[in-house]
């Protein structure tokens, strides 16, 4: 398992060369507490910069130092208003790239719209979409974390970091959960039963698979080509011809695959927005005599209700990381609680900016991790 000791990143976190230069993309104040939190372990300044909104809700960027010839590293976390935090980054980029910056990464911790990662019906694969304009901006390299699909990586003809947050969030379940060795690791649909098995493994624990109705509406339907041909082409197709059709699909009644009595149930995911589902697992589980419910993702969107429902839930702790800020969900549940992943998107930007390699941060780590 992969050692995040504070000891020993700590004692190398502040060697960086000079010529770095540390921006935050985002003019809103709340988002910008983990860029402090980088900046603070890389023992250097945060860059100047203007980001705001003019009356006319135009993004408007001014850099206020030279950035000729240097590594300049632009953070990038995602606000509420996702689509104004995308402009903030792309005229950001577009900036330093215009004042001649040697190099631009952007360090965007949850990659916005990588749920559209697949064509559904006639939609479109936006993370390409948004992948194209990020390279043509000017970016060079990009730093993220656990992204929804691996596969988005490939969108991109520029290097791209996918950091994990698994070793945090198994290092909270080491040292706050006190009886976790009873405990058993859930995945709520079948989609996330390779995660949940990573786990599983490296705890050591039993592994349990949610199936049936409250598996993700995601799954049905990804490709969307089953559209019935128009009646032109239905005429033109040849007698003989017998085109097979798929059987449609029928979800199964719910059921566990695995045993939870008495035990405690850790359910694992990559993103929590929409928490129907996790609540509709939670019930589950505990009418299969789970005693304590624990939800561990990196992601905490937390989108509309999720606090007050969350909080009015079966669900004991929520535990996701600081790639979005939550502050404002924490008030309003306090079952939410935030693992710190500041420390190793520091040592990403130290080891990049020093030429050294990255396969320290991703040593055990397998493809489907």
């Amino acid at each position: 398992m992969f050692c995040v000791s504070s000891t020993e990143f700590g004692a190398i976190m502040n060697i960086t060369k000079g010529g770095l230069v540390l921006f935050s993309a985002n003019s809103n104040p709340s988002c910008m507490e983990l860029s402090r939190r980088i900046a603070e372990r890389l023992g250097v300044e945060m860059g100047k910069v203007q980001v705001y909104q003019e009356a006319n809700r135009e993004t408007r960027v001014q850099i206020q130092e030279s950035v000729r010839g240097k590594d300049v590293f632009i953070i990038q976390t995602v606000s509420k208003d996702v689509n104004t935090t995308i402009m903030e980054l792309l005229i950001m980029v577009y900036a330093c790239k215009t004042s001649c910056a040697k190099s631009i990464i952007g360090v965007i911790p949850y990659f916005p719209y990588s749920k559209q990662c697949k064509m559904r019906k006639r939609g479109s694969i936006v993370s390409k979409l948004l992948a194209s304009m990020m390279c043509k901006a000017g970016l060079t390299h990009l730093i993220t974390m656990d992204l929804h699909q691996k596969e988005i990586q490939g969108f991109f003809n520029i290097p791209v970091d996918n950091l994990r947050a698994s070793p945090f969030l198994l290092q909270y379940i080491q040292e706050e959960i006190p009886d976790y060795r009873n405990a058993v690791i859930v995945a709520k649909s079948p989609a996330s039963a390779k995660r949940a098995q990573s786990f599983a493994e490296r705890l050591r624990l039993g592994i349990a698979v949610i199936h049936g109705e409250a598996q993700d509406a995601e799954s049905d339907m990804v490709d969307g080509r089953h559209s019935p041909p128009t009646a032109k082409y239905v005429a033109a197709i040849h007698p003989s011809l017998e085109i097979p059709m798929l059987i449609p699909k029928e979800k199964p009644p719910i059921t566990v695959v695995g045993d939870v009595g008495g035990r405690i149930a850790i359910i694992v995911d990559d993103i929590i927005d929409d928490v129907d589902t996790f609540l509709a697992a939670a019930e589950t589980l505990k009418e299969r005599g789970a005693y304590k419910i624990f939800v561990m993702a990196t992601h905490g969107l937390l989108s509309s209700d999720a606090p007050r429902l969350i909080e009015e839930s079966a669900i004991d702790e929520v535990v996701v990381t600081n790639t979005i800020p939550h502050e404002i969900q924490k008030l309003q549940c306090p079952k939410i609680k935030t693992v710190d992943i500041s420390m190793i998107l520091s040592e990403a930007i130290r080891r990049i900016h020093n030429g050294e390699s990255m396969s320290y941060l991703f040593r055990n780590i397998g493809v489907d991790d």
